[in-house]
């Protein structure tokens, strides 16, 4: 049996990369929520970070099913 650690440090890597953006996105997504939150208790409107929040977990749901494609397909 032979290993191609290259391809294995690859695969490794960009795992790491795109856990960590789905990680930054997600965080994202939730401050933009917490910034309504903190909007609503100061009688503001905060229709934008609602809107970012809502864009941020649609690109999470997104990354998360084209992974799942990729490892069914």
């Amino acid at each position: 049996m032979k290993i191609d650690w290259a391809a294995l440090g690859s695969v490794f890597g960009v795992s790491l990369v795109v856990t960590v953006a789905l990680v930054g996105l997600f965080t994202l997504g939730i401050a933009g929520l917490s910034r309504r939150e903190r909007a609503v208790a100061h009688g503001d409107s905060a229709a934008l970070a609602v809107t970012g929040a809502y864009a941020c977990f649609a690109a999470c749901t997104a990354a998360v099913a084209y992974g799942i494609y990729l490892i069914v397909a």
